[in-house]
């Protein structure tokens, strides 16, 4: 049986966080998963195999646990509705910069669960492909496709959001 050191499990509980807020859009709810994830890890050691980074093993087992959390149509309802409702109290059209914060969230937010997952992992984590498509528990070359096809719709969106503050300067 594997013994997990919780100063090797401590170390990786911050991306563990990052990761969780950016699946969840919810701290309370991150904060959960991550214990759960943890809870699981802890009970599950002997599966650990010390070959395999711990950090991987970590991030699998609370991606898993995100997306058995997500079949369930209630709990998913629930965090799009707070989503929404902060949404709306975080924006701001007196100022610009929280307005175009807004703008950003909502683009990432619009991007599928599994483009939003890929992303986070390579472009906030600086997770390698190989480290990411590991956690994932897909091929790499399905990772570097979501990856794609998540810039694209980001880049859509930018172009968008551009043309509609040409169109407002214009008119003003």
């Amino acid at each position: 049986m594997t013994q997990l050191s919780d100063n090797q499990v401590i170390q990786h509980v911050p991306a563990m966080l990052r990761y969780a807020r950016s699946l969840l859009r919810d701290e309370s709810a991150a904060e959960d998963l991550v214990h759960d994830a943890l809870v699981q890890a802890y009970t599950h050691a002997d599966q650990y195999k010390s070959d395999r980074p711990l950090r991987t093993w970590l991030f699998s087992i609370l991606h898993n646990r995100f997306v058995s959390d997500i079949r369930s149509a209630a709990v998913r309802e629930k965090y799009r509705t707070t989503l929404t409702e902060a949404a709306v109290h975080a924006q701001r059209p007196d100022q610009e910069s929280r307005l175009r914060l807004f703008e950003v969230e909502r683009s990432l937010q619009e991007l599928s669960d599994e483009q939003r997952c890929a992303l986070h992992l390579v472009g906030v984590e600086g997770w390698s492909y190989q480290e990411a498509a590991s956690v994932l528990s897909i091929p790499i070359g399905t990772l570097i496709s979501r990856i794609s096809r998540a810039r694209a719709k980001l880049r859509e969106a930018e172009d968008g959001e551009a043309a509609n503050i040409r169109l407002r300067l214009v008119k003003d």
